[in-house]
């Protein structure tokens, strides 16, 4: 049974499981208690979900992004299922791309990253708060540090699963 994506052997079972682990991790990483002025911390979930979804494609089926976002909603505080959905879209959306390209590089990846963190914090403050608050421009410090830090996101889903074309 294909539950949790590709069953072919034991080597893809378990670049799976890290992959949902660290997605995992990822987001627990907001229980850190870090004290700032500002929230600058990114939605390292989304990041770990981005940067495996972007480099093994395989690893997760689409569906994998509902639990997780739960699990992120859960974990997170925000409200019940909007990490779902935000989560849930940017995967259909980066397949959708990802059928319609022929060929990807790391521009196009963190180009597709940045746009889906950008609509998933815009989105998720749209979600928690009321439009009234001025958090716009700490929302865009956030958008920043979370597109900056994707690189980094991507060079732990190497080291954890190894590129695809290996």
């Amino acid at each position: 049974m294909k539950l949790l994506g590709p069953v072919d052997d034991g080597s893809a079972v378990n670049v799976t499981r890290r992959a949902i682990v660290s997605i995992l991790i990822g987001s627990l990483v907001t229980l850190i208690p870090v004290i700032a002025a500002v929230p600058f911390l990114p939605p390292f979930g989304l990041l770990m979900l981005l940067g495996w979804r972007l480099l093994r494609p395989d690893t997760l089926p689409v569906w994998a992004a509902a639990p997780l976002g739960l699990f992120d909603d859960l974990v997170s505080g925000q409200p019940l299922g909007s990490a779902m959905l935000l989560w849930q879209l940017c995967t259909l959306t980066i397949d959708l791309v990802d059928t319609r390209l022929l060929a990807r590089d790391f521009w196009h990846d963190w180009l597709l990253a940045g746009g889906s963190i950008a609509v998933c914090i815009v989105l998720g403050r749209a979600f928690a708060s009321t439009l009234g608050a001025h958090v716009d421009t700490v929302m865009l410090f956030q958008i920043l540090v979370s597109v900056a830090l994707f690189p980094l996101a991507t060079r732990v889903c190497t080291a954890l699963g190894g590129r695809e074309d290996e």
